[in-house]
């Protein structure tokens, strides 16, 4: 029976030879979000001639990088407002 003639470092060995280095990054802290603001229209710009309708968040949401918790009241497109019940964010009318 033949033998195999290479060699490999046993596992203890490779992962003593990794650095300090490596295992200390990090990743980028992320950027603190903003509070929610007064109730102004958010998301997607509100189309001419058309007014604003007001949702109840069902779930955390995120929009322009402002957290709204669930139960925000919110001024949104009618489009918008239709998405977001749709994908079940904000409870129905």
């Amino acid at each position: 029976m033949a033998t195999n003639p290479t060699t490999k470092k046993p596992a203890a060995d490779t992962a003593a030879e990794e650095t300090v280095e490596a295992v200390a990054e990090t990743a980028p802290a992320r950027p603190a979000s903003k509070a929610a603001p007064d109730p102004d229209v958010v998301g997607p710009a509100l189309p001419a001639g058309l007014d604003p309708v007001a949702v109840t968040l069902a779930h955390h949401h995120s929009i322009d990088g402002t957290d709204y918790p669930p139960g925000a009241k919110l001024l949104v497109s009618p489009d918008y407002a239709h998405r977001l019940r749709g994908q079940g964010y904000a409870t129905p009318a």
